[in-house]
């Protein structure tokens, strides 16, 4: 269903498994993809998918917390395919968890803080300037499940989340009157991505027990799967979302919204 035909859509950190999900996904729904990384290779990959599947890709190699490198580039893309419609970072940092908040480091409680909301500012906020021009256009970003409840010792990665919902939100009340939309997305941990791949690799028996706890915790006894976040993505992104605006949309299977560990499976 090509929902996004003749759409142009920027995507950062499109190498990583989310970020490549949500590219595919908006390539198979009509949009033509201009894809980001600070190092290319993997980028190179996703993009060499969606144009043997007879899409559009192009490739620039960007850092997403270069104001000068962002701002280059949505020219040059502007520049060839005239607007630029959707826009979402994908990009991610190292973050320190399963340490207690009283023993841990105040850089490494920060750095995810800074780091992730200064990259997310640059991009959104260089995306709402040629779309408010253009009238139009969605900026997209992402969350998780910390940002809606209390997660003990997730570090800084919590309040992370917490200001990145809330740039979204205040963002969309300034660009709301040229036009432009900024939605949020809220996962919860997706046990396809790569991070989870890695850690049921390394430690199967541990990660099965994590999987299922997270598991319990939702309304629906089922995690999030990237496919879920890259099909919100392109909803959002279509004239079909066209009055949703400020608000974080969550895709945590309703972990967020209740103590749902306390609710059995029926044998």
């Amino acid at each position: 269903m090509v929902i996004l035909q003749n759409k142009n859509a920027v995507v950062y950190g499109a190498g990583g498994s989310l970020g490549s999900a949500v590219a595919k996904a908006l390539a198979s729904s009509g949009a033509r993809l201009y894809l980001t990384g600070r190092h290319t290779g993997s980028v190179q990959k996703v993009a060499d998918e969606i144009l043997s599947s007879g899409g559009f890709a192009q490739v620039d190699q960007v850092d997403a917390l270069d104001e000068k490198a962002i701002h280059h580039h949505l020219e040059k893309m502007v520049s060839h395919a005239g607007k630029i419609d959707i826009s979402f970072n994908a990009t991610g940092v190292e973050v320190v968890q399963n340490i207690p908040l009283t023993e841990m480091k105040v850089h490494d409680f920060i750095r995810p803080v800074t780091l992730m909301l200064q990259s997310r500012f640059l991009t959104a906020t260089a995306a709402g300037r040629m779309m408010a021009k253009q009238k139009s256009g969605v900026i997209l970003s992402l969350s998780a499940t910390p940002g809606g409840i209390g997660y003990p010792y997730t570090g800084g990665f919590a309040p992370a989340c917490c200001a990145i919902e809330s740039l979204s939100r205040n963002l969309a009340s300034e660009l709301g009157i040229y036009g432009v939309r900024v939605v949020n997305m809220r996962s919860g941990g997706s046990p396809d991505s790569k991070v989870f791949k890695e850690a049921i690799d390394n430690n199967p028996e541990v990660m099965t027990t994590v999987i299922r706890m997270m598991e319990e915790d939702t309304m629906l006894k089922k995690l999030p799967l990237m496919a879920d976040i890259a099909n919100l993505a392109v909803f959002l992104s279509s004239d079909m979302a066209g009055k949703i605006t400020g608000v974080t949309v969550d895709v945590t299977s309703g972990t967020t919204a209740g103590l749902n560990y306390r609710v059995a499976r029926q044998k």
